[in-house]
């Protein structure tokens, strides 16, 4: 299929970018890496009058670790994080999950703003964003504000964005020594989208975990937080937090609700492993 006509214009900077979406007041799109936003114009489950392309918009894909944190731009492609020292050894696990993320040709030109924009239940970089503790900086017609990645995600593909809002940034605390992280999904085929994902983020503490956030996608609306399983497994008992994990998953076209809690146990096991270092 061929998408519907729409007009075309390149921002020259974040205002004027926020200018155009005013100016067509729900009606335009924003263009960064189209890996989402091509296919569903071509299906015609997108029909803007108007595409403003932000890659011109100079420091949206900046990557700088300030003061222990990290701050991504918008514009920054999948395949900078995937190669990046930086997020390598501050970001180990943005590091881990990049490789997860669909396959080369679309990692290098999908931006981690467009992800975590599009909101995708089944993407990786929600929930990553979400188990860091991280924040997404907004600029739109009021200035500028930074919102939490918890409060960010709203619903299916739903975000706090407002129409004339524009993503610029990401930021989440660096890596430091007592750090742990665990990331797994299973899918059918490398690349396809996750039937379930586990990211996973915690700190040493003695011989065991503190600060545990255990945040699951593909089995719900957007990225899912196992709270009472994030408590037990701080606990000690990775037996216990299996059995404790609060998900309830709905069924879709890849598997019922019931397969999907099974496999989140199975994934909670493979991730408490990386978290405590015996994997």
């Amino acid at each position: 299929m061929k998408p519907a006509a729409f007009a075309y214009a390149r921002a020259r900077s974040l205002d004027h970018a926020i200018m155009l979406l005013g100016e067509h007041q729900g009606e335009a799109k924003l263009l960064a890496g189209g890996q989402s936003l091509i296919a569903t114009l071509n299906m015609r489950l997108s029909s803007p009058s108007l595409l403003i392309d932000i890659n011109g918009i100079a420091g949206l894909d900046s990557l700088s670790v300030k003061n222990d944190m990290v701050e991504i731009g918008a514009l920054t492609r999948h395949v900078t994080l995937e190669r990046s020292s930086d997020i390598a050894r501050h970001a180990p696990l943005i590091a881990r999950a990049m490789p997860q993320i669909a396959h080369p040709a679309i990692r290098n030109r999908g931006t981690i703003g467009g992800s975590l924009a599009y909101a995708d239940p089944a993407a990786e970089l929600p929930a990553c964003l979400v188990a860091l503790d991280g924040a997404v900086d907004i600029s739109g017609p009021q200035g500028k504000r930074s919102v939490k990645a918890e409060d960010f995600f709203k619903g299916l593909f739903e975000t706090s964005l407002g129409p004339h809002d524009v993503l610029s940034a990401v930021r989440f605390p660096a890596a430091s020594a007592r750090t742990r992280v665990g990331f797994a999904e299973l899918a059918r085929r490398h690349g396809d989208y996750a039937i379930v994902g586990l990211a996973a983020a915690a700190k040493a503490s003695g011989e065991g975990l503190s600060d545990v956030r255990l945040v699951y996608f593909g089995v719900g609306e957007m990225p899912i937080r196992a709270r009472k399983a994030e408590a037990v497994l701080a606990a000690g008992s990775v037996d216990d937090a299996v059995s404790a994990l609060d998900l309830d998953p709905p069924d879709d076209i890849q598997a019922t609700g019931a397969v999907k809690k099974h496999l989140a146990g199975v994934l909670l096991r493979r991730v408490a492993t990386q978290l405590m270092g015996t994997a």
